[in-house]
């Protein structure tokens, strides 16, 4: 008979590829809701821990959700029935989140991300702090719109583009809310998930083309490789719970 994993079975491999000691200091990475000890028949990933998630899991036998974006964020005062986490508790599930720490690892979501927009040379800016999750990567010159096409056709997304003027060599991008290191960036071009109105006119100033691509859309490739990751290193069964992005686009 083959030995299920425990939770913490699963819990130190994540730690293995993508430590929880390397998240920022205002994450919530690690193991959110459940018991370290409790044996895991399936696992879920998923890139965010909804109702819709949870339910998802409680009627396909999930007893673990492996997700990025941690179910508790923040500290919380309350819990109703219709919250997640109490919905993790109710029906038994577990919850590990890798959020930051996932962002810097190697293998994790910025090189998801960049596998999925065909950089395959991409590396990191830094070694380390929350710079480290930013990749960077040399490219065929393009323009500003060949470019914004290339990631919308890529992810199968709308994006928001400010044309920095010059043809683009270098290209650096880091998912989801990572607009902030732009300008450390070094590059010609940025992309990520999300953009600040006055972020556009600055990229447009200082001559970077900046590319707002979605904040689901740019961090959702990780979702397959981390379950491919999963199904390498146990017996159980692994499944992708369908998950889809809130945000509709229209024009």
């Amino acid at each position: 008979m083959e030995c299920r994993p425990t939770v913490k079975d699963i819990f130190d491999y994540i730690d293995s590829i993508a430590p929880f000691e390397a998240q920022c200091d205002w994450d919530n990475s690690g193991l959110i809701v459940g018991s370290f000890n409790a044996q895991v028949n399936k696992i879920g990933v998923v890139l965010d821990i909804t109702c819709d998630a949870v339910k998802y899991a409680a009627q396909n036998g999930i007893d673990l959700i492996v997700s990025h974006h941690p179910v508790i964020f923040r500290a919380v005062k309350n819990f109703y029935a219709d919250d997640p986490a109490f919905l993790l508790a109710k029906n038994g599930i577990s919850a590990i989140c890798a959020h930051t720490s996932l962002d810097i690892a190697k293998g994790g979501v910025n090189d998801a991300l960049a596998a999925a927009l065909g950089f395959e040379n991409a590396s990191p800016l830094t070694e380390s702090g929350e710079e480290a999750m930013v990749r960077v990567a040399e490219i065929k010159p393009t323009t500003a719109d060949e470019l914004a096409e290339l990631v919308a056709d890529k992810l199968s997304t709308c994006v928001a583009v400010a044309d920095g003027g010059k043809e683009i060599k270098k290209v650096a991008l880091c998912g989801g809310a990572g607009s902030d290191f732009f300008e450390i960036a070094g590059c010609d071009a940025y992309i990520t998930g999300e953009v600040k109105h006055h972020e556009f006119f600055k990229a447009a100033e200082v001559g970077i083309t900046l590319i707002a691509a979605g904040h689901f859309e740019t961090e959702n490739p990780v979702v397959a490789v981390l379950a491919k990751k999963l199904k390498n290193n146990f017996g159980c069964e692994v499944e992708i719970i369908p998950q889809k992005s809130p945000v509709k686009y229209y024009r």
